[in-house]
């Protein structure tokens, strides 16, 4: 079966970035028709169920998301590449941009809750379970899925796949943006055979990751209040804990309003509209260049990826708004 993700570019950006330590390079997950790196992984997990539905004589299939912003559109872009129907939980916060591209792709939106926890629990113990006896649920949880991450390691292995980049001998890091931790997941699933460390990005205002580091065990947040709507996942999966214990990953932690400027930064230098949870991995390259001195001491010919994820609730008009937010340190 096809999938719905596409393949992605990989340029590098060395030249066009102040002086970095070495060579940097940009996976670009916001080529995506959903405009994330979430359909990677929630398109191979629609096209899984499909076939298991198909298998077990299931004609009636309805794709269920709950979701920030960017898995509910993953989902819908899914659903309705496989012709079937679409139901998305979102958070009360949500983008008025990212409901109206949801139901553009022919998907029904339900907005319910603070965050994106409340929203899940609202999708799983309210709406799914109003399906008809004739009908088959296909439940897409945004990261906590070894098929989602199966699909999100594709990132890496694509790179070798299509040549974009010889070999990894020279790459000394991957930095992607942490929430749950479904992307981290797959880059580990893809770069683990190869040793490459990861840099795990993710902001001040929902610190998920670093508190179940500290806490040595699985730590759900009380509230979420991030400007970085898509990492404002309460806790993280336990298999990102795992990973964490069983392949080198360095931790990144940043304000809100750092990630803001790493999505004002990357559409001032490449013209890339990407939300600030993708701008929490950006920065690095940009006014937090000094988070990639955990890699050690990188050599000028040493290759750095960054993992652009994307984020589709984003555009100019909103791009200005994040330029004043940050002028005036964060006051409305």
């Amino acid at each position: 079966m096809n999938l719905p993700s596409v393949k992605t570019s990989f340029v590098e950006a060395t030249n066009q970035l102040n002086n970095p330590p070495c060579r940097i390079f940009f996976k670009n997950e916001l080529e995506q028709p959903s405009g994330s790196f979430k359909l990677r992984g929630i398109g191979n997990l629609v096209a899984t169920r499909i076939q298991e539905a198909e298998e077990l004589g299931k004609n009636k299939i309805i794709v269920f998301s709950s979701s920030g912003g960017n898995a509910g559109l993953a989902a819908a872009y899914a659903a309705k590449y496989y012709k079937v129907e679409c139901t998305v939980v979102l958070p009360e916060v949500t983008k008025p941009e990212v409901v109206d591209k949801l139901k553009g792709l022919g998907a029904n939106a339900i907005l319910h809750g603070a965050h994106w926890g409340e929203a899940d629990t609202y999708l799983r113990e309210v709406v799914i379970k109003r399906i008809k006896d004739d009908e088959y649920a296909v439940y897409c949880h945004p990261f906590d899925d070894p098929v989602v991450w199966k699909g999100h390691a594709q990132i890496v292995n694509e790179i070798l796949e299509e040549q974009q980049l010889p070999n990894f001998d020279k790459v000394k890091g991957i930095v992607c943006s942490v929430g749950g931790g479904g992307l981290y997941n797959g880059i580990v699933e893809g770069a683990r055979s190869y040793g490459i460390p990861v840099l795990a990005m993710e902001t001040a205002q929902a610190p998920t990751f670093h508190e179940t580091v500290e806490a040595d065990k699985i730590t759900h947040l009380k509230t979420v209040k991030t400007i970085a709507s898509s990492l404002g996942s309460p806790y993280l999966s336990a298999k990102s804990f795992e990973n964490y214990k069983s392949h080198p990953t360095h931790l990144g932690l940043i304000d809100d309003l750092d990630a803001v400027q790493g999505s004002i930064d990357l559409f001032e230098k490449f013209n890339y509209l990407v939300e600030p949870a993708c701008g929490a991995s950006v920065a690095t390259v940009f006014k937090k260049q000094a988070l990639l001195q955990k890699f050690g001491d990188l050599k000028p010919d040493d290759i750095i990826i960054i993992v652009v994820c994307g984020g589709a609730g984003v555009n100019e008009k909103i791009i200005e708004r994040y330029r004043k937010l940050v002028s005036t340190g964060g006051e409305p």
